[in-house]
């Protein structure tokens, strides 16, 4: 079942034990999300070192398991979903995820409940995932 991932669950990634790293490296899971959210990964590189206590190292080996995990979408291909988009996300900083889940026809994986004030499409946390997973 493919899934639009956001970028706060990227970036629970980072953490040494977190459940949600289990997941993303799932292979039978089908993960997407816009390219620039890689570029928001490395712009905030210092804080995840900091706040994960991992080495720039296991960041550099980290971002790159990300990277093989989940396809990066370049904004070509979903840029015709913009508009729609910006019409019903609640949170203009997540316009790309809503337009590429739009041209995916699929659920977006976030733990923001912000996301959730709109029913144009099913936003699944974390939790939600795995149920679906542990019952397809």
């Amino acid at each position: 079942m493919p899934y639009i991932v956001d970028t706060n669950i990227m970036f629970s990634f980072f953490w040494k034990s977190a459940v949600t790293k289990k997941m993303l490296l799932d292979q039978n899971l089908e993960l997407f999300a816009p390219e620039f959210a890689l570029e928001e990964i490395n712009k905030y590189k210092r804080e995840i070192i900091e706040k994960t206590k991992i080495t720039e190292q296991e960041f550099v080996f980290l971002r790159k398991e990300l990277a093989i995990a989940i396809c990066f979408t370049p904004m070509e291909e979903y840029k015709q979903f913009l508009r729609t988009a910006l019409s019903i996300s609640p949170d203009t900083n997540d316009i790309d995820f809503f337009a590429l889940a739009l041209k995916m026809g699929c659920s977006i994986w976030s733990n923001d409940k912000k996301l959730k004030q709109q029913n144009k499409l099913q936003i699944l946390n974390t939790k939600q995932v795995l149920e679906q997973t542990v019952n397809d």
